[in-house]
C-alpha cells in the first residue's frame, strides 16, 4: 500500500479522498488554486502546495505543474478524483512514465472509452447493446444533418468527447437541427476543446441507468450492482439511488454482465462506470437497455453504492492501485437496503436554475450517522465563487426500504439550512415528495413533465412564519438595547414590522404583554413568548411550542421552521433607499461570464422571448432573451468579453 498520496482535485472530492487515506494512515498531499488557498480540502491535507491563478486551465488543469509536486513531495501516487484531469490518458501515461501510480485506469483504457463514437465500436464488437445512431469521423454539417434525419426524429446530438450534460442537444424536426448542431459544437469546442459530435435516436422516455464495475490487474473484474440516475435536469443528475427502483433481477444480471464485458474489452484496471439508457414501455416496465457511454473514473454518485454495499470505494481504488487483488468476488456481493443522494447546489431554481455565487452566511446540516451521510468540500465562511462548479455538498441517506430512505432524505433536506448563495433545497425535497419519484416512476423527463408542481410561485408567509420573524426581530433588538424591552411609563409597546416578499409587503403588530407578546397578523391575534439566543428562536405560539432558526443578512431575514424556510426583506422605515439609475430595460448579466455571440442588431424589432445574445457561465451556454416587444437599442459588450454579475449587457427598449 502507498504512504503518501497527491489528490489532483478539490472540494468535496478532494475531502472524500482524505478521508479514506487519513482512515488507512496515509498521508495526502493538497494542490490547490488562488481561490481554494483557505478551502476545507487544503486544511485537511497533510501537504498543500499552490497551483497557480483560479482559472482551471492556469491550475487543476496543468499537469505538469501537479507531476513536479508530486516529484517533490515524494508522492507514490495521484487520485485525480472526477472532472479536470481524470479522465486525461495524457495525464495518466505522463503519470507512469515519472514512476508514480495513477489511481486510475491504464491510458489506452481512457483513450478506448474517451471517444465516444470509438467506445460504441468497442462496445459493437464486445456484444454490448447500442442504440441506433450515426458514431462516423466525417463530420461535414450536411452529412450529419442526412444521418439525423435517416435516423428519424427526435434525435440527440452529443460531443464526443464531451460529459455532465455539456455539449448535448435534442432536435425534434429537421429544420432545426443546422441551429442545435452549431450551439452544440460551440459548447463542445469551449468546454472540451473538441467539437466532434455523435447523433443517436433520442428516446422519449428514458430511464438513465449506470452499473459500478471494479477491475484488478491480475484479471479480476466484479460490478457493484446499479444506480438510477433518470431524475436529471438538462441531462444533469440531480437525485441518484441504488438499486434501481422496480428492476427485474435479471435484468439487472444482464446489465451487470454486459458491463463487466464492457470493461474486459478495453483491459480496464481500477473503478467505472458503464452508462445505459433503458427504454421504459407503456405499461412503465423497464424495457431494453443500451449502452451509452462508461465513466473511467470515480463516478459523483458513489455514495450511495457504498451505502448499499458497506465498501469503500476509494479504499478499493487505492488496494488496486498498489497492485492489489479486488478486496470481494462478485459471489460477495449483495444489495443491503437502498440509498439516495441529493446533489445541493448554489443555484436558484426560479430564476432558471442559474448559478449563485456568494458567502455561505449561515451553514447547518443534519447530523450525521450511519443512516446520514454528508460530503462537502465548504464550511460555513466559505464562498461558491464563479471558477468551479458551484456544488455545496452532497446529501446521502440510506434506509431498509426505499420508503425508509424516502423519510430520511425529506428529513434531513428539511435541516439543511443555508443563507448566502440561492439553492436548490426546497426543489430536492419537492422532488422527494412527488408521488411519481416517489412511487418510483422515473425517467429523465420528469422534471419537465412535472415542471410546474416542482417550481411553484413563491407561496405567501403564513401566519406563524410572519409572528416568529417578528418575534425574533423584536428580540434581537432587546440584545442590542436592553434597556428598551417592553416597559413603557403609563403604557406598553407597540411595534410594527413590515416585511418585504414577492408575493406582497407583510405587517405584524406586536405589543409586550406582561412577560409575553400579543401579535396581531393578518386579522389573526396570537398570544405568544419567546427567547432568542444567537439565531435559535424558542418560542411558544397559542400554546405551541416551536423551534426554529432566524438568519439576519442585511436587509435579508431568513426564517428556518418545521423544515421549511422562507426568506423576506426587513423594512426599515429609517434606513436610507437609493433609486437605480437604470430601468428594467437595460438587461443585465445574471451571473459572472463570458458573451458568446449577438444574436440581433441594433435597430431591430424584435418579439418578448426573441433571443438577444448568448452568454457563457461555467462552461454552460445562457441565452438572454427579450423581456418584450421592443427595439435593441444598443449592446455593451461584444462577443468574446467578459461580464461580471450585474454588468449591463442590452439596453432595450420595449414597446
Amino acid at each position: 500500500m502507498f504512504n503518501k498520496i497527491l489528490i489532483a482535485n478539490r472540494g468535496e472530492i478532494a475531502c472524500r479522498v482524505i478521508k479514506t487515506a487519513k482512515a488507512l494512515g496515509i498521508a495526502t498531499v493538497a494542490v490547490y488554486s488562488d481561490a481554494d488557498a483557505d478551502a476545507r480540502f487544503v486544511k485537511l491535507a497533510d501537504e498543500a502546495y499552490r497551483l497557480g491563478p483560479a482559472p482551471a486551465a492556469e491550475s487543476y488543469l496543468r499537469a505538469d505543474l501537479i507531476l513536479d509536486i508530486a516529484k517533490h513531495s515524494g508522492t507514490q501516487a495521484i487520485h485525480p478524483g472526477y472532472g479536470f484531469l481524470s479522465e486525461n490518458e495524457g495525464f495518466a501515461a505522463a503519470c507512469q512514465a515519472a514512476g508514480i501510480a495513477f489511481i486510475g485506469p491504464p491510458a489506452a483504457a481512457i483513450a478506448a472509452m474517451g471517444s465516444k463514437s470509438a467506445a460504441k465500436a468497442l462496445m459493437q464488437k464486445a456484444g454490448v447493446p447500442l442504440v441506433p445512431g450515426y458514431h462516423g469521423d466525417d463530420q461535414d454539417p450536411a452529412l450529419l444533418q442526412k444521418q439525423a434525419d435517416a435516423i428519424g426524429y427526435p434525435v440527440l446530438i452529443k460531443a464526443s468527447s464531451g460529459g455532465g450534460g455539456k455539449g448535448m442537444r435534442i432536435v425534434e424536426k429537421t429544420e432545426e437541427f443546422a441551429a442545435a448542431l452549431a450551439s452544440c459544437q460551440r459548447e463542445a469546442r469551449a468546454s472540451f476543446g473538441d467539437d466532434k459530435v455523435l447523433i443517436e435516436k433520442y428516446l422519449t422516455k428514458p430511464r438513465h441507468v449506470e452499473i459500478q464495475v471494479f477491475a484488478d490487474s491480475h484479471g479480476g473484474c466484479v460490478y457493484l450492482f446499479e444506480r438510477d440516475c433518470s431524475v436529471q435536469r438538462r441531462h444533469q443528475k440531480v437525485l441518484e439511488e441504488a438499486p434501481a427502483p422496480h428492476l427485474p433481477q435479471a435484468t439487472r444480471q444482464a446489465m451487470g454482465d454486459a458491463a463487466v464485458a464492457a470493461a474486459r474489452a478495453v483491459g480496464y484496471v481500477g473503478a467505472g462506470t458503464v452508462e445505459f439508457i433503458m427504454d421504459v414501455q407503456e405499461n412503465g416496465e423497464p424495457g431494453k437497455f443500451y449502452f451509452m457511454e462508461m465513466n473511467t473514473r470515480l463516478q459523483v454518485e458513489h455514495p450511495v453504492t457504498e451505502m448499499i454495499t458497506g465498501q469503500d470505494l476509494v479504499a478499493w481504488q487505492l488496494q488496486v492501485a498498489a497492485g492489489g487483488k479486488l478486496p470481494l468476488a462478485q459471489e460477495q456481493l449483495a444489495i443491503r437496503g437502498h440509498a439516495i443522494e441529493a446533489r445541493i447546489y448554489a443555484e436558484d431554481p426560479d430564476k432558471g436554475f442559474l448559478p449563485s455565487i456568494g458567502t455561505l452566511v449561515h451553514l447547518a446540516t443534519p447530523p450525521e450517522s450511519s443512516s446520514v451521510r454528508i460530503d462537502t468540500g465548504v464550511e460555513q465562511g466559505d464562498a461558491i465563487s464563479p471558477f468551479y462548479d458551484p456544488m455545496i455538498a452532497k446529501l446521502i441517506v440510506w434506509g431498509e426500504s426505499r420508503e425508509a430512505a424516502l423519510r430520511q432524505m425529506d428529513a434531513a433536506l428539511g435541516q439543511y439550512q443555508v443563507v448566502g448563495p440561492a439553492t436548490n433545497i426546497a426543489f430536492l425535497r419537492r422532488i422527494v415528495r412527488h408521488r411519481s419519484f416517489a412511487g418510483g416512476h422515473v425517467d429523465t423527463g420528469l422534471i419537465a413533465r412535472h415542471h410546474d408542481e416542482l417550481l411553484p410561485p413563491p407561496a405567501a408567509p403564513s401566519v406563524r412564519q410572519l409572528a416568529l420573524l417578528a418575534l425574533a426581530e423584536a428580540l434581537a433588538g432587546q440584545q442590542r438595547y436592553p434597556a428598551a424591552a417592553g416597559w413603557r411609563l403609563n403604557g406598553q409597546l407597540t411595534r410594527r414590522f413590515t416585511f418585504q416578499h414577492p408575493q406582497q409587503d407583510c405587517e405584524v403588530e406586536l405589543s409586550h404583554q406582561g412577560d409575553g407578546y400579543q401579535l396581531r397578523v393578518a386579522g389573526h391575534t396570537l398570544a405568544a413568548s419567546a427567547t432568542l439566543s444567537g439565531n435559535a428562536l424558542a418560542a411558544v405560539l397559542d400554546g405551541a411550542r416551536i423551534q426554529a432558526s432566524v438568519v439576519r443578512h442585511g436587509a435579508q431575514r431568513v426564517l428556518f421552521a418545521g423544515g421549511e424556510r422562507l426568506a423576506v426583506e426587513f423594512i426599515d422605515p429609517y434606513a436610507f433607499t437609493e433609486t437605480g439609475v437604470h430601468g428594467e430595460t437595460h438587461l443585465k448579466a445574471p451571473m459572472p461570464g463570458r458573451v458568446v455571440a449577438l444574436l440581433a442588431a441594433i435597430g431591430e424589432k424584435v418579439a418578448k422571448g426573441s433571443p438577444l445574445l448568448i452568454l457563457e457561465a461555467m462552461k454552460m451556454e445562457h441565452t438572454i432573451t427579450a423581456p418584450g416587444d421592443g427595439v435593441v437599442q444598443d449592446f455593451y459588450f461584444e462577443a468574446g468579453e467578459q461580464v461580471n454579475d450585474g454588468d449591463e449587457l442590452v439596453d432595450f427598449a420595449a414597446e
